[in-house]
């Protein structure tokens, strides 16, 4: 059967975008903005090489190796990431944050030229009205210290990404200064950042389309525009894929979504849902890696419910899903098997559907592990030892306690 008539998809029915023409780049932030989170721990450089390898292998465009204006431990790390990406002649391209100072700037510059790679500086400075009347700033100060950092990280050869931290808050004037002041002194990106995640998928929409149309295109200069999103609100994918509508040309995430506070977009599922959506073609098999890797190495809990890369996101102990899933299995086909109680083909990042025993699960539930773990299925009465044992119990019950039933029959 043709497996396109299998699936009735809504998503396509009336499209307000249309997703095959849509051409976005990705910036992972986990080594930067990750490490903000204070309930992280900063991982040894072994573990940060290990996942700047692994973002290369997913396709990810460009990586924000760090903060070295914040200290020798930040530089000394920054210069081992960049060396390896050279080392190793990997795909991934570097940048770096810096405040608009010139003090943060320098570094990154010194990395550079030590290592002979091109690094963007990402320089950032706060840009809303209440950052303004907290920090005692004017326009015309925000200007000057920002067109001294810019200014230098051009003269000295570096790429640079202009960065308005709480853009979502700012003025349009705030906007047209900082922005249009950047394109003028060489900036050949910049950045609209969603840093306390304050913004609604409209708001995204509305800022973005002010950006282009207001200050990129009158620049007549070809100006990257990135997106930089948190989840304060729980909007941070939906952001995300709204500023890709709206017209961003690359969008920033985390892996498992780590960062400051609640965090920023998951990367894990920014790649997820660009592979469905026919824009991202990359080899995914090695995301639950990615994300585990940065669980541990962070000492951060990876979440069983978490979407994709949990160990329950393809994964059940339910007796109608079993069913239907076994059925499936039985008609031969792999394919169906793997989409008919799953949005997403766990085959896509290298995982399988697992069934499982316990106190919501039918009889297909035990003939399946039996099967799946060499115990003959259609021995009726272990068949039925299990099922009972599993009714009584208060979990999904484990492969040992499942062997334990075997034994004792």
């Amino acid at each position: 059967m043709d497996e396109r008539a299998l699936i009735h998809d809504w998503n396509q029915s009336q499209p307000t975008f249309d997703w095959s023409s849509a051409r976005v780049q990705l910036d992972d932030e986990t080594l930067r903005d990750g490490l903000q989170n204070p309930s992280v721990v900063d991982p040894p450089i072994e573990d940060k090489i290990q996942l700047l390898h692994m973002m290369d292998q997913l396709g990810i465009d460009t990586v924000n190796v760090g903060l070295p204006g914040a200290g020798p431990r930040a530089v000394k790390a920054v210069t081992a990431l960049a060396r390896e990406i050279v080392d190793s002649g990997l795909s991934i391209q570097a940048n770096a944050a810096a405040r608009t100072v010139i003090a943060d700037v320098r570094p990154i510059a010194e990395i550079s030229q030590q290592v002979g790679l091109p690094i963007e500086a990402c320089t950032f400075i706060g840009s809303s009205p209440i950052r303004q009347y907290a920090e005692d700033w004017t326009i015309d100060k925000m200007v000057a210290t920002s067109e001294a950092a810019v200014t230098f990280a051009v003269n000295e050869g570096l790429p640079v990404m202009m960065v308005t931290e709480d853009t979502t808050r700012a003025s349009p004037e705030v906007l047209k200064a900082l922005y249009g002041g950047a394109i003028e002194w060489g900036a050949k990106r910049i950045c609209l950042a969603d840093t306390v995640g304050h913004a609604t998928p409209d708001g995204v929409r509305a800022l973005v389309r002010f950006v282009i149309e207001q200050i990129v295109e009158p620049s007549g200069e070809d100006i990257g525009v990135d997106w930089h999103g948190h989840r304060d609100r729980g909007f941070g994918l939906a952001n995300t894929f709204a500023a890709i509508e709206a017209g961003v040309t690359r969008v920033h995430g985390t892996a498992l979504g780590i960062g400051e506070r609640c965090g920023n977009t998951e990367m894990d599922l920014i790649l997820v849902n660009l592979q469905l959506l026919g824009v991202h073609d990359a080899d995914l098999t090695g995301l639950p890696a990615y994300c585990e890797l940065t669980a541990e190495a962070y000492q951060i809990p990876l979440v069983h419910s978490y979407p994709v890369v949990g160990s329950d996101a393809f994964r059940t102990g339910t007796g109608v899903h079993a069913a239907a899933i076994v059925k499936a299995e039985a008609k031969g086909d792999a394919w169906l098997a793997d989409r008919i109680y799953s949005g997403i083909p766990a085959a896509m990042v290298g995982r399988k559907q697992l069934i499982e025993v316990g106190p919501m699960s039918g009889l297909s539930n035990v003939k399946h592990w039996l099967r799946e773990h060499g115990y003959d299925p259609n021995d009726e009465a272990l068949c039925q030892r299990i099922f009972n044992a599993a009714k009584q119990t208060d979990h999904s019950l484990t492969d040992g306690e499942v062997r334990a039933i075997c034994r004792a029959g």
